[in-house]
């Protein structure tokens, strides 16, 4: 089991990505604890993509993940993944796919280990108001990453 990460920058500001064992399994936001491992190709292949999303020209991520979590937030993570890119759902619309609540929906949302790649973003309160943000900057990144994404926000 081997941890590899690698700082990128972004528009947002720094990012770092970790991965292990051939999987991304997390993406903080700044220049987080640089852990010592071996600078991978998923590494500089998630850099690559993130940058791509950036510039507009990439709408679906293409990496391998292993986030850490429940059962239950693996699922909400699971509909995110299947949200276009330029899309949005509720947290009630989320809920009601999985038999739930939408409180619980954001809370899954607030536990994401992978934003941007997996896109809490993509998920409004009701009415198309923004909700929360657990991101670096709140709902002003999330509502940065919207408009990159050509959602009026």
């Amino acid at each position: 089991m081997s941890i590899s990460s690698l700082v990128v920058p972004s528009p947002l500001g720094p990012l770092t990505l970790f991965a292990e064992d051939g999987a991304m399994i997390s993406l903080d936001w700044g220049k987080g604890a640089i852990i010592e491992g071996p600078d991978t190709p998923l590494l500089q292949t998630a850099a690559e993509q993130l940058k791509l999303y950036f510039a507009g020209e990439l709408k679906q991520f293409d990496l391998p993940l292993k986030p850490e979590g429940t059962e239950f937030q693996k699922k909400v993570w699971d509909i995110m993944l299947s949200i276009p890119f330029g899309e949005t759902k509720t947290y009630g619309e989320v809920a009601t796919m999985i038999s739930s609540a939408p409180r619980a929906v954001g809370g899954a949302c607030g536990a994401n280990p992978l934003p941007i790649i997996i896109p809490c973003h993509r998920i409004l309160a009701e009415e198309g108001k923004m909700g929360g943000y657990s991101g670096d900057g709140g709902t002003d990144t999330k509502i940065a990453l919207l408009q990159l994404e050509g959602i009026k926000a």
